[in-house]
Order: structure tokens, then sequence, then C-alpha cells
């Protein structure tokens, strides 16, 4: 049945592919598409696991065993690491290869060729922002400096094209049939550019938008709505450090002049407010059996096939194992016998922008230092599938690409706009995995992050021996205070990026005094860190409740840490909602209504978590957005971009200062308080929440956020899995909203053996036919775990079969 089901959603996405030809490019050849011996039908069949399987491949020095358990997770058993990395290469292009060229193709802004011209100005994004510059930067760094890992990176490589060139039309992956293509070979240049897009996944900037901002209202009101630190600040590193260092120096210069126009632009994409990831280890001295625990979750967009792939990578050396990138050598967030680690992303201001001041139309020079300096020009070829190529011309400045200019998201202003970011440094992240995976101790750890550039992290640590760690680590420019904040003068040398702060003077720790250590994207430091640290999404609520709950929790269990991951306690709404129902409540006449009355009392008896049957969430959701809008809507004006106070400035505000300027409307004959503007969201909120129940016949938080695991390709929706029913939210430590969330979750118990578990929101398979391609959704939304403890060789308890790859 599941086949036939599965057929049908097959034959409803092509209809739907072929209906939506301006999306997706030319309609692909019918006939051989459904041709039922080489077409879609042949993968409405799940893989065939009924017996073990042998290939031959060419450049193996020893035989390699990969053993599958009953969950497609693959356990590779190899003597050597290259023949380790050629495995991996090949199992994983086995399981993802469409996944893999097509997230490699959207970094390199290559997607036009997939589905046509509709993705033409996201291509152009991609190569304005220097992803494919930064990738070759690396590459070129990696081969120079480290050619162990790059000869790693080529023996993954020839792997996936070992696999590549065994495959026909009849067992291509069902998206190439659908859009018509065929797969191209894999380079170590393509794992180099995958992970530069997990960089721009995980960075963002509001530069552009504060530039706005504060022409609009000015920097006393800038400074007091934008605290450098919150009031409850609850950082990263456990606050009042003695900082054994001599920081750099840095001065903030006298004469900084920012501009005084308004900024006209089509902003990047940027992460979303309270939607992030988790990470903290206990010590064994909080835990039921004396050994360090380890939990990591990052959360990311939530697609299928799943960002993540389960496997075991062991040599005669060591065995690691854990949530490896399909594209990336080794594991990223997982154990080995010796050691565990896990990532989340440290939220740090590394992207700048400057305005680029041209000698003339042709852009071949520019002004800096009083000087004209030359520019240089990449043409970039963007091909176009059923269309000619566009040529986009892209100028280099000495600080990086002009991203917006006349002729791109710029409305036509004659403004140019460089970026300045550390994703465009040679780097080698990929050496930091490996290392991390070979890792025994802290020392190896510790070693492991030098070579670790950009997207900033911060790297949780567990060991055996009963060592716990975190550091933030990256490649951190210094800068005086302040800068980097707005848009700055490209030709004037003052807002140059001085240097880059020591990767010793990185904010770590080791076994504190608290017994844990954790972070949840908030601020890395308190105060007392000597150099300036800024950024525009700093988490203010997961944070404190991580903190909070591993404070008070004694003789820790590995459930313990599952449920923390899992818990669902909305910190933000028990802040701000009891606030709001007193100034809603002083008009007791509102409660005259019994729709309302009925409402209140829902909100009134509401304990703040947000499991997927409760009817409070959506209600208190839907007024605080009504208010948001309130209070800040008179700032918004169109084409102008700008960044409004998050939730937790916004509940400071209604709660120590009700009274404060920014709730008086504009053109308003009297002058209305945080109480007047609470009450009129209030009625805001019960017309929306009217309205959706004319819709919905179950008025539930998960009914209200429909979470959805969403196909990389939008519109093949019978491959996604809409409305998952899950609690949680953004801001919240379960952070699972509409389309982001928990897209690993991972626990180590550091024993003599690791004790380890892990979920994540998809399965194995990349083939929407497999009934391993959705199967760990389920589990995943309940809060369960894979038991994805160490795998001997010779275990052959939940062994689904085995493939033996020999030398050809």
């Amino acid at each position: 049945m599941k086949y036939i089901a599965f057929l049908i959603s097959l034959i409803i996405t092509l209809v739907l592919a072929v209906a939506l030809a301006i999306s997706i490019g030319q309609t692909p050849p019918l006939g051989r598409l459904l041709d039922p011996y080489h077409g879609v039908w042949q993968n409405t069949y799940s893989e065939d696991y009924s017996k073990d399987n042998e290939f031959k491949i060419a450049g193996l020095s020893a035989q390699v065993e990969i053993k599958y358990d009953t969950n497609l997770i693959p356990h590779i058993f190899a003597q050597n690491e290259e023949d380790l990395f050629r495995a991996q290469g090949f199992v994983t292009a086995q399981h993802r290869l469409w996944q893999m060229e097509f997230q490699t193709m959207a970094a390199a802004g290559r997607v036009s060729e997939i589905v046509g011209s509709a993705a033409l100005d996201f291509d152009r994004m991609q190569r304005r922002k220097g992803l494919g510059f930064g990738a070759e930067e690396g590459l070129q760094y990696i081969r120079e400096t480290d050619p162990e890992t790059f000869s790693l990176m080529e023996a993954y490589a020839d792997g996936v094209n070992q696999y590549i060139n065994s495959l026909s039309y009849r067992n291509l992956p069902v998206e190439y049939k659908i859009l018509n293509y065929r797969p191209e070979p894999w380079t170590v240049y393509k794992t180099a550019l995958f992970l530069k897009y997990m960089a721009d996944m995980l960075v963002g900037d509001k530069d552009l938008e504060y530039t706005n901002l504060r022409k609009l209202i000015g920097e006393e009101l800038m400074a007091e709505l934008y605290p450098d630190f919150p009031e409850d600040n609850d950082p990263v590193i456990e606050p009042n450090r003695r900082w054994d260092f001599t920081p750099m120096p840095i001065n903030r210069p006298d004469n900084i002049i920012y501009p005084d126009e308004e900024i006209l632009i089509d902003p990047m994409p940027a992460p979303e407010e309270g939607v992030g990831s988790n990470n903290w280890a206990v010590a064994g001295s909080k835990t039921q059996n004396g050994h360090p625990i380890l939990a990591n979750d990052p959360h990311l967009n939530l697609n299928l096939p799943s960002l993540w792939y389960i496997i075991q990578l062991s040599t005669p050396e060591y065995s690691v194992k854990g949530a490896s990138l399909p594209g990336a050598l080794g594991v990223i967030s997982g154990f080995n016998e010796n050691i565990a680690w896990g990532v989340t992303n440290a939220t740090r201001d590394v992207r700048d922008w400057y305005s680029i001041n041209f000698r003339n139309e042709d852009r071949t020079e520019y002004l800096y230092n009083d000087q004209w300096i030359n520019s240089s020009l990449r043409l970039e070829e963007i091909k176009i599938k059923g269309e000619s190529s566009f040529i986009d011309s892209v100028v280099y400045t000495h600080y990086g690409p002009v991203v917006y200019d006349p002729s791109f998201r710029g409305e036509s202003q004659l403004k140019n706009f460089a970026l300045k970011w550390t994703a465009h440094l040679g780097s080698n992240e990929q050496s930091t995995f490996l290392n991390l995976n070979r890792a025994k101790n802290h020392e190896d750890y510790l070693a492991a992050l030098e070579t670790f550039v950009a997207p900033a992290q911060n790297f949780v640590f567990a060991s055996k021996t009963g060592d716990i760690a975190l550091k933030v680590q990256g490649s951190f420019p210094l800068k005086w205070d302040q800068q980097g904040k707005y848009l700055m003068d490209g030709s004037d040398p003052i807002y140059e990026w001085h240097d880059f702060i020591p990767s010793e003077q990185n904010p770590a720790t080791k076994n504190p005094s608290r017994g844990f250590v954790s972070s949840a994207n908030q601020h890395s430091v308190d105060p007392s860190y000597p150099y300036f640290v800024f950024d525009d999404s700093f988490e203010h609520f997961r944070n404190r409740r991580l903190n909070s709950r591993l404070s008070e929790m004694s003789k820790i269990t590995v459930e313990d840490m599952m449920d923390l991951q899992f818990d669902n306690f909305y910190l933000h709404a028990s802040e701000a909602l009891p606030l709001m129902l007193d100034y809603l409540l002083e008009d007791t006449l509102i409660l005259e209504d019994g729709n309302v009355r009925r409402i209140v009392q829902d909100l009134q008896s509401w304990s703040f978590h947000t499991h997927p049957e409760l009817t409070a969430p959506p209600i208190f959701e839907m007024w605080w957005k009504n208010l948001e809008e309130k209070v800040w809507g008179k700032w918004r004006k169109p084409q102008v971009p700008i960044v409004i106070p998050n939730k937790y400035q916004t509940t400071k505000l209604l709660t120590n200062s009700p009274d404060h300027e920014v709730f008086d409307k504009p053109n308003s004959a009297v002058v209305e308080t945080a109480r007047e503007l609470v009450r009129e969201s209030f009625e805001a909120m019960l017309q929306d929440y009217e309205e959706w129940k004319s819709r919905e016949d179950e008025l539930t938080w998960g009914n209200y956020k429909r979470t959805t695991i969403q196909h990389l390709v939008p519109n093949f929706r019978s491959f996604s899995v809409e409305n998952v029913s899950t609690g949680g939210g953004r801001g919240i430590l379960n952070a699972t909203s509409e389309r982001h969330g928990a897209s690993w979750r991972m626990v180590v118990e550091m024993g003599e053996q690791p004790n380890a578990f892990g979920i994540y929101p998809g399965g194995q398979s990349g083939n929407p036919g497999s009934r391993y391609y959705t199967n760990l959704i389920g589990k995943w939304a309940r809060g369960e775990y894979l038991d994805v403890s160490l795998r001997p060789q010779s275990e052959e308890r939940d062994l689904l079969y085995t493939v033996t790859l020999k030398q050809n």
C-alpha cells in the first residue's frame, strides 16, 4: 500500500511539475519519464535490502565492509582513512546524491540551470555574496597548508564519482527525472563550497537596516532600545570571569560619520528570531552514573531529504559516529570512544558593509584613503534552463564583492555596497571535523578548533575522563566599540578591520564550578570580556530557561537530557502574558462578553507550555504579533527595511516603562501608553482569532504553527510532510516553528563505553519512495530517540544487510 500511495503522490507531483513549468523549467520528456522499466516507476520501489551486496571500487588499498542497521545507518569499517572516506563518499551518494548536488548548486548560484529563470535573482545573490569566491580561497588554502586533508577530500570525491558512474537513467534519483537533468562529477571544490553554504546558512546581519533605523529614531533611542548587553544577561561563558590574557589595543575613532540618507534595498534573508541551537554538557558530579553527559540539538530549516545523515566511520585507530553532512567528510556532531562534541551558532557580527565611491560608471577604480585604487571584475555566467545565459558583472574591492548596486536590489539608487565577511577568507573547517573525529582528549579538541574560521560556533565537549568544556570558535575581527553596526564609509581607512582576535583569546571554559557548560545562541560573554562583542540576533529566552534547569538539576540521567531537549516551556509568554492580562483587565467591562471571558480564562489557566494540543498558545501568539505591530508598525515605510526591537526588549519596556514615548502614536490627539496598545491589540487579536476559527476545526497550537518538513524543491509538496503534530516554537528550548526546528538531537553519556542516542526529522534515504525517507519523523515529533551507540564490526544484532567494497 505504501508504494501505491507513493506512486499516486509521485504522479500528482509530476502533474504539478508540468503545470508549473514556468517555475521549474522545461517539461521533462514524458515518454521516458513514464517508462515503467526506466522512469519514475522504478523510484516507487524502496531499496532492495533482501540480500547483501558487493561492489568493485577502484583506488581501494584493502577491502571495506559496511554494515547497515535496521534504520539504514551505515557502519563503515576500513583499514585506513583514505579507504574510509572513499567509502563514505560512495555510501552517502547512494542515499543522498541529488541532495548533495542540489545544495552545492544552490550555494554556487546555479539553480537557474535546473529550474529556469524563476531562480535568477536567487542565483545572482549567491554569486554576489561571494560564496564561490570564498570556496576557491578556502580550497587553495587547504591545498597549500594541509595536503593530507586535501588528499582525503579527493578520495571522498572519487567515491561519489564512482557511484555516479555506475548509474543508469533507471537508477537516477526521482528529482533528476522530474527536473530532466543528470548529475555531474563531484569535486573537492564542491565540498569546500558546501562548507561555505553552511557558513551562509548560519550568519546574518542587519547593518543596512540598522542604518535606516538610526536615521529615523536617532542615536540616543537606538542605544536605549538596542543595548549591547541585556538586563538579564546569562552568557555562554559563565559571568564574572577573570580573563588571563592581555588584550590587543583598539581605540574608537573620534570622527565617525554615518550615512544621512535612507537606504532602499531588498535585504538578504536572515535567521529567524528565537530559532537557533542548543548544546550543553554536565559534569559527572551532577549525573546519576557519575559520567559526563553531552547534548546537542542544532535548529535549522526542516527539509527533505534531511540535512543530516547518521553514519559510523571506523578504522583500526578510532571509531566515530553521529550526524554527517552529505557533501562533507567525517562526522560534524558526534562522538568517538574518548570524546563527544556538538555545535551551536555563535552569533557574532562577522559581516560588515561598506559604501563604495567609484570614479566613474565603469567602476574600475574606487576611492580609498584619498586615492583612486583599482577594483577587479568577476563575470558570472548564470546558465538558465531553456534560455540564454545571463552575465552578471560583480565588482570586487579589497573589502569584498559589491553585492548591492544600481542593477541589483538597490531600487535603482546610485549606490554601491560591498560586503566584507570572514567566509571569504582562506580557511580549513574540514580539518577541524576530521581532527575532532580522531581526538582523544581536551588538548586534541582545542587543537582541532584552531583551523575553524566560519561560521563561528560554540563547540561543546565532554570526555570519558570526566572533562567538560566549551569554546566559542571562529575568526573574530578586532573592532572598536560599536564598529560594524551600521553601513561604513569604504573610502576611509578608519572603518577597516584592524586585526583578528587571537584564537587563544576567544571565550572558553573548562570544568566550571557550576558543573555544566551550555550555549543557546546567546551573548558569548558578559561586559568583563575586553573586546567589543555584537550581533543583531542574540537569544534571550532559551539560554535562561536552559541554564535555570541545569542549575537546579541533580542526579541527571540520559532521559533527563532528552526531556530537556524537548522542553516546551515558553519563557517569553511567562514574562509577558501576566502583565498584558493585568493591563487588559484594568477595564473590567471587557469580561461582560462571554467569548472574551472564555479566552481570558484560557490564558489565565495556561501553564506556559506549548504542547501541540493546547489552545492558549495560539491566542497569546496572535495577541503578541498584534501588539508588536501596534508598538513598532509606525516606523515601517515601504521599501525602507528596518529592524524592530526584539521580544525581550519589548517586554522589558512593557514592564519597566509603560509610559515610554515609543508607545505614543504619531498624529494622535492623546498620549497613548502601553496599556492602550495592549487593549487595542487584544481587540485586533479577537478578529484574527475569529477568522482563524472559521477556517480551522481544531484551534490548537499544533494546527496554528503547522510544522512542515518541506522538500528542497518547494513545488514538490507530495515529497514533503505537512502539519506535523509537535510542540515548541521560537524562543523555546524545543525551538520547532513552522519551518525550523531541531534538525538533529543527540545525547551522549561518556562512560567507559559511550551510551549514545540521536534522532532527526526525516530518514536516511533521499528517495521519496523508500520506507527510510520519513520513517523517523514520528519519533522525532514525539521526542523519541534511536540508540546510536558505537557498533563493533562483529555485531549481528539488528543487522539489515552488509555491503562489501572490494578492490577493482
